[in-house]
């Protein structure tokens, strides 16, 4: 039986915290996509396909070490195969060893058990200053920038 909406991303979730990365990008559909309005610097606005997301998440792990996510907030649309989730992350970044904690708006569309569509509302400037990354995004940054 098809998982829901929710469902789906609170095992998202579960192997997130397990880093297992490949069972996260097997949750998206073949076709599904990823994007992330905030991104800045060389970080993908948006990712097309499973494999895709695979490739994009595949060394997660060996930059955040996420330890929990105890704010979950899920709000329900009125498409039910949409919801909205506001979430927390803790943990530590892995290059510096500093505290980590994030807060994340997703719309995630589910269909037959799997992603079709995911938007990742997060912070670019704590991301990069949690992984210590902070100066080099500034850096990146050109004004005029439309990527």
């Amino acid at each position: 039986m098809p998982r829901t909406s929710e469902e789906t991303f609170r095992l998202l979730l579960d192997l997130l915290l397990k880093k297992d990365m490949d069972a996260v990008a097997d949750l998206w559909a073949e076709d599904g996509t990823a994007e992330f309005p905030f991104a800045e610097g060389t970080a993908p606005r948006r990712l097309a396909g499973r494999e895709a997301v695979r490739d994009y998440l595949a060394g997660y792990p060996d930059l955040m070490d996420v330890h929990s996510v105890p704010v979950v907030t899920v709000h329900h649309t009125r498409q039910p195969d949409t919801v909205i989730v506001e979430f927390t992350a803790h943990g530590r970044t892995v290059r510096t060893g500093e505290p980590y904690r994030l807060d994340y708006i997703a719309v995630i569309t589910v269909r037959n058990g799997q992603i079709v569509h995911y938007r990742d509302y997060w912070n670019p400037l704590a991301a990069a200053s949690a992984a210590g990354t902070l100066p080099d995004l500034l850096g990146s940054l050109r004004p005029g920038d439309t990527r």
